[in-house]
């Protein structure tokens, strides 16, 4: 099953929510599925199983996760799909569902059984015959490009004021900046938050030019250990998280300094540490998501490598993903950012140009998580690839950014992830 999540933030720019997308079937390769056994399956709420066997820590970071449904699956075995209720997702519906008794009746149901309820993108001419289901619904979606969200908000707070109203497919930062205003709104959806700067002047902190100085010097081949050591010292942020690594591989020995901690980490895993702790620094003014983003590019840029046949190239690709927003990180043009970076010519061509093999593979993962699921089948199908080889990178990912979370952060940058 192909899956990704889609960040719901509130006013502050913190994910408060993600909502899960899936494709079972790769339609280009089954072009039966796109008459009548588009059904096949239709009384299973997809991603439910997933949710409980991964949990939503590895998942979403504990973030609570909408889940699609529709009007057969609302009426499967929901509750024992539920092991975990703490896990239990945010069922999703849709106009779809008619607001007659035989749904709300089931909608009741589930929510005794634990469940939470939204609605998205209902036509404002069925406000009023939707009242039923309104009233049991603790999430309402407006699509901003379809409705005065400002309005529709008013409308619903008055009628249904426990219900928290999130703005979608907001398409940037001014529109975003715009909603913030009303105080109804609760939850903010769309690419705003990953718009890059394309012009004017920008100056990057100092700070910033010693973490790219750092991703700098581990470009060298055989870099000098002990200048690696000189640069983390100037950050107090990296050398506690270079100490928690290096004490997990001292055993009895004693760290007495940054470069003893260096020495010890060694230069291969100290290459991926940096990698990781730098974006994470860089990031930390920021939304979280985008260091999240940034990271999780670079991992399943890295496992995708051997699907596309590509494996010798993995370390190039992990590269590709982590400075595919370097422009918004460091606020400025990807040709400025990239002149700022040590990067190879195909990994410069890839990230400015969109050119190359390495370019392929960041347009697969970016048409990937947006859930542009067509465009995705159609490059599976042209490098002959399934859903479970990508399923597998994908879930390989999230699982190892669960750990870089665990591992590499200080306990207050946790909270705020």
């Amino acid at each position: 099953m192909l899956l990704t999540l889609i960040p719901f933030f509130d006013r502050n720019m913190t994910v408060s929510a993600y909502s899960l997308f899936t494709r079972k079937q790769n339609f280009l390769t089954n072009p039966s599925l796109l008459g009548s056994r588009k059904y096949d399956g239709a009384a299973y709420a997809d991603g439910l199983e997933l949710i409980q066997e991964l949990g939503t820590g590895i998942l979403s970071g504990n973030k609570p996760i909408f889940v699609s449904i529709n009007n057969i699956s609302i009426f499967s075995d929901l509750e024992s799909q539920c092991q975990n209720p703490k896990d239990a997702p945010i069922l999703l519906i849709d106009q779809s569902f008619p607001p007659v008794a035989m749904y709300t009746d089931r909608i009741r149901a589930l929510r005794t059984f634990g469940y939470h309820f939204a609605i998205r993108n209902l036509p404002v001419r069925c406000y009023e015959d939707y009242e039923p289901i309104l009233s049991q619904m603790d999430y309402i979606l407006i699509d901003c490009r379809e409705t005065d969200v400002t309005k529709a908000a008013l409308y619903f707070q008055m009628l249904y004021p426990d219900a928290a109203i999130c703005a979608g497919n907001i398409p940037d930062q001014a529109i975003y900046r715009q909603l913030c205003q009303s105080e109804l709104i609760q939850m903010f959806e769309g690419t705003f938050f990953r718009t890059p700067i394309t012009q004017g002047e920008h100056t990057v902190s100092p700070l910033k030019i010693n973490y790219i100085e750092l991703l700098n010097l581990i470009q060298e081949k055989d870099f000098d250990l002990t200048k690696a050591a000189d640069i983390i010292s100037r950050d107090t942020a990296l050398v506690i998280s270079l100490l928690h690594m290096a004490n997990t591989r001292a055993f009895n020995s004693e760290i007495t300094s940054v470069r003893i901690a260096v020495s010890m980490v060694g230069q291969k895993e100290l290459v991926r540490w940096i990698q990781t702790a730098v974006i994470q620094r860089l990031c930390s003014d920021k939304p979280n998501e985008l260091m999240r983003l940034s990271l999780l590019r670079g991992k399943f840029a890295e496992e995708l490598a051997n699907v596309f046949e590509m494996g010798m190239r993995s370390q190039e690709l992990f590269l590709v993903g982590l400075f595919s927003v370097l422009d918004i990180i460091l606020d400025c043009t990807m040709e400025e950012a990239l002149s700022m970076v040590s990067v190879s010519k195909e990994i410069r061509n890839a990230l400015l140009d969109h050119k190359g093999e390495l370019a392929d593979v960041l347009n697969f993962i970016m048409k990937y998580e947006v859930a542009d699921w067509e465009a995705v089948s159609r490059q599976m199908l042209l490098h002959k690839i399934e859903i479970p080889q990508v399923s597998a990178a994908w879930i390989s990912s999230l699982k190892w950014y669960a750990k870089v979370l665990s591992t590499n952060l200080e306990p207050d940058s946790k909270e705020r992830a």
